[in-house]
């Protein structure tokens, strides 16, 4: 595949997304490739290139769960052991709850522990001892082990775990396990290290239409094992031959694939079939892929490994809410192009009203709401910050997205599909009591409970 087509679909699909900046890197054939467009900032503009620093937001997940891994081949962890075998300050409104989550759960979002809560326990060496102090606020979503939901707090406790069992920060961790023995030395936490190199900011659309710089640069700290590094596509592309390879010099072969395998599946996701070590699995067209995504504030990016094919992809966008089906194209694009691979969305069920008064209601979980509404010929949902949390913010929050339209899928009618906006191709599906009335609704691994 010629580098020209690379560079020509990365120019492609920024201008016809409204991307800024967007950066390309692919390994395949033995061969590193990149393309890069745009600029990193609309107000102070710098070229983007391989080495441009991007914020990566959730694909900080693998980092935090392969220094875990590495602390478990050392013998300094145990992944079935409690959380409160190591962090005894580890506190939940449910006591029960609380004794029995494991270290495993955690890595694969099994805990019950709720997506997040928006504390900013400051910048210092406690935020994440004060982040795990505040959990007791944060609900749960179900018992310890009964289901997959995408938790961003268990990621930061589990950087506070590593905290505890290593003497070190988290970031002096990440960087003494992972960063300097690869050589990762584009991939960073802070905006002190950030401010050296060339680095993206991210930008969200304003209501005329807009692009303006997002504000802050990078979440709080206490974020930083969940969604907080920053880095370059090609320290990344670096970073997925390492999960391609033999493990060295951080971890034996082994343990490396069995951080692919599945550990528990995923019911109606467009992110994965199944949770392995941290990582999505998902197959494609036959094939088995890894990976994971990440959003940050108005910076978006998408990591994918096809293991079977010694091939990894890294795409990343500096702009929302469209950074998010720019990377998608991307990636399609990119599994066809180099392996032949085609990845399609599911086709919906057309409009059933009986089903569609079903689901339709009001949901939230701790940070946003979820209501879901019908004009009796489209089903449609809306996902919002709630006010109290931006009221309550110290600092701006991303903006709200329209109302996306969605479809049941085919079967029992609980799975669906997004059909419109910046989420199309996303998949969830809808939890029923033992009546078999709707109680929830999950989209992105993120659990919703029914209030009305």
């Amino acid at each position: 595949m010629p580098d020209t087509a690379l560079r020509a679909i990365a120019a492609a699909t920024a201008t016809e997304f409204g991307i800024p900046g967007l950066a390309i890197g692919v390994w395949a054939n033995g061969r590193e490739h990149f393309a890069c467009h745009g600029v990193t900032s609309v107000e102070n503009p710098l070229p983007v290139d391989e080495n441009t620093l991007f914020q990566l937001g959730s694909i900080t997940k693998p980092l935090t769960a392969t220094v875990i891994m590495r602390l478990v081949t050392d013998g300094v962890l145990d992944l079935d052991a409690p959380v409160r075998r190591y962090l005894p300050e580890f506190v939940l409104a449910e006591e029960r709850a609380a004794a029995r989550i494991t270290l495993a759960q955690l890595l694969n979002h099994t805990s019950g522990l709720d997506w997040s809560i928006i504390n900013d326990t400051g910048e210092g060496d406690g935020a994440l001892a004060d982040f795990v102090a505040t959990l007791a606020e944060l609900p749960l979503i179900g018992a310890p082990g009964e289901r997959a939901s995408y938790s961003q707090a268990g990621f930061n406790v589990l950087g506070r775990l590593i905290e505890k069992v290593t003497g070190q920060t988290y970031e002096q961790a990440v960087t003494s396990i992972i960063l300097a023995p690869l050589g990762l030395a584009n991939t960073v936490f802070t905006e002190r290290e950030a401010m050296t190199r060339r680095f993206a900011v991210g930008h969200d659309i304003g209501a005329d239409g807009t692009l303006s710089v997002a504000h802050p640069w990078k979440p709080t700290r206490a974020n930083n094992p969940g969604g907080g590094v920053a880095s370059s596509v090609s320290d990344q592309l670096r970073w997925a031959r390492f999960h391609l390879g033999d493990g060295a010099p951080i971890l034996p072969a082994g343990t490396v694939r069995r951080m692919q395998d599945p550990t528990v599946a995923l019911r109606g996701s467009s992110l994965g079939d199944a949770f392995g070590t941290c990582w999505f699995l998902r197959e494609i067209d036959g094939v088995q892929t890894v990976g994971h995504g990440g959003s940050s504030i108005g910076q978006f990016g998408e990591l994918l490994l096809v293991p079977d094919r010694d091939f990894a992809l890294i795409v990343v966008a500096n702009a929302g809410p469209d950074g998010i089906p720019a990377n998608q194209a991307v990636v399609r694009w990119a599994l066809e192009h180099y392996l032949g691979l085609l990845d399609r969305d599911p086709e919906p069920i057309p409009f059933d009203a009986v089903r569609a008064a079903e689901v339709t209601g009001h949901y939230e979980n701790d940070a946003m709401t979820f209501d879901i509404r019908s004009d009796g010929a489209v089903l449609s949902l809306e996902v919002l910050i709630k006010p109290e949390l931006r009221a309550a913010a110290e600092e701006e929050l991303p903006a709200d997205h329209a109302p996306f339209e969605f479809g049941l899928l085919p079967g029992d009618g609980d799975e669906y599909v997004i059909t419109s906006g910046a989420f199309s191709g996303h998949r969830g599906y809808f939890s029923r009591d033992e009546r078999g009335a709707v109680t929830g609704v999950d989209l992105a691994g993120r659990l919703f409970s029914r209030t009305a």
